[in-house]
């Protein structure tokens, strides 16, 4: 059996990666590709803690990320293993967090803020690429994000945003941007855009690899 192809996909919060991996699954069946995120293997800490101190808590940090599990897991995926995971619900202690049933495939699809960061994790990945996009444009996604969806105050979130977001952004992330295979600049609000890019990524990936996974 022909090993599974890695596809490693990094970007900064507000980058766009949510919409871009979106596009991207589309065009592939479930058995032909699976996703397995970081966000999932945050050691879990909100227990104990007060509102206020989560709120200070800096989880843009790779000692956030339980980095040893999140790399046995893709391990398991690479060696056509099931993997089972609790999902993280980012620290909402009214949410009961669901089991997640990951089931291996040719291309595996590994995204997250350090995965470049962490070595071992970047020497599996057989293509890497980087959502980029302009600070502005990315923090006005995470504003909409976190004050609709997450109900954080504005203060919370600049406070991050300056304190957490940015600066390991700069210490983790684009140091790796010019090693990657694909950089892929993500400022619009137009789908097309990131459609066609997915559309040419994938064509690649059937042509290359999903054709000879069924020989």
């Amino acid at each position: 059996m022909n090993k599974p192809y890695i596809i490693g996909v990094a970007g900064g919060s507000g980058s766009g990666k949510t919409f871009f991996l979106k596009c991207f699954l589309a065009h592939f069946k479930p058995e032909e590709v699976c996703l397995v995120s970081q966000d999932d293997y945050y050691f879990p800490v909100a227990h104990g803690m007060t509102p206020e101190e989560i709120a200070l808590y800096n989880f843009d940090l790779p000692s956030t990320i339980d980095n040893e599990h999140f790399l046995k897991d893709i391990q398991k995926l690479f060696n056509y293993e099931t993997v089972y995971k609790q999902e993280y619900t980012f620290n909402n202690l009214n949410a009961v967090p669901k089991m997640l049933e990951i089931k291996p495939a040719p291309i595996i699809i590994v995204e997250g803020l350090f995965i470049l960061h962490f070595k071992e994790i970047a020497n599996l990945l057989n293509m890497r690429i980087f959502i980029d996009t302009e600070e502005q444009v990315a923090l006005q996604r995470r504003l909409k994000r976190d004050l609709e969806e997450r109900g954080y105050s504005h203060e919370d979130v600049m406070y991050r945003w300056h304190n957490h977001v940015q600066p390991a952004y700069k210490e983790f992330l684009l140091p790796y941007k010019s090693g990657c295979d694909k950089v892929i600049t993500n400022n619009s609000h137009v789908a097309d855009d990131i459609i066609a890019i997915t559309d040419d990524i994938s064509q690649q990936l059937r042509e290359s690899v999903l054709q000879n996974s069924s020989r």
